[in-house]
């Protein structure tokens, strides 16, 4: 992430802002299951496996939607060559459309696994040769780097290289609160306001310019 520019810092901010919204949604929604935390899924299922509980397959279930939807973010991404990140924010908005409109007929068994879809998908805007450069839906490699920038600051390196972590950190953590907060008063509606912020970020990107590197 410091081989990011600044403008490229606040996209990645506004990222994990929008997947900490959606997670949190998607957490209340699923009665504590998440839509693009997979390490928490994973205990999860592993539990549930362990005594006999039908939360496995759960799940399972949305482990393999956002493994699916980083398998199709990463294929937009390719085709979408120097312009991927806005296409790929559009694929993102699309799904969360998608997923607030299976939610306001209703669905309750679709709509959490397009959203894992959707996070997954998410991850493929920022990309360095081929992997990814910025995770935004997960936050324990960045408290990580975070501790690690933090650590070397204090034995005299680069003093400010631990503020990007900390603020990506904290992205998560206020989208989480605004999902939370929102979802439980307007319901469905709560995540078409997502697929809007998405729309909003592809433009946003869009007006960033082409990718000019492996960034």
């Amino acid at each position: 992430m410091l081989r990011t520019d600044r403008r490229h810092w606040v996209l990645a901010v506004c990222l994990a802002s929008l997947a900490g919204y959606v997670d949190a949604i998607g957490f209340l929604k699923l009665g504590g299951l998440f839509v693009s935390f997979m390490s928490g899924n994973s205990t999860r299922m592993a539990v549930g496996l362990a005594t006999h509980s039908g939360i496995a397959a759960v799940a399972a279930g949305l482990i393999g939607a956002f493994l699916l939807g980083v398998v199709l973010g990463a294929l937009v991404a390719h085709a979408a060559k120097r312009w991927r990140k806005p296409v790929v924010l559009v694929f993102v908005g699309a799904l969360l459309g998608l997923a607030a409109g299976l939610d306001r007929l209703g669905d309750d068994r679709w709509s959490p696994l397009v959203m894992a879809l959707a996070m997954g998908a998410l991850n493929c805007v920022f990309q360095r040769n081929g992997e990814v450069s910025i995770g935004v839906t997960y936050m324990t490699g960045t408290l990580v780097k975070l501790g690690q920038r933090l650590a070397g600051a204090l034995v005299g390196g680069e003093r400010f290289a631990w503020v990007p972590y900390l603020l990506l950190w904290c992205g998560l953590v206020a989208g989480a609160l605004a999902g939370a907060s929102l979802y439980p008063v307007i319901g469905a509606d709560s995540l078409w306001g997502a697929a809007l912020v998405a729309f909003v970020l592809a433009f946003l990107a869009y007006r960033l310019g082409p990718v000019r590197s492996n960034a």
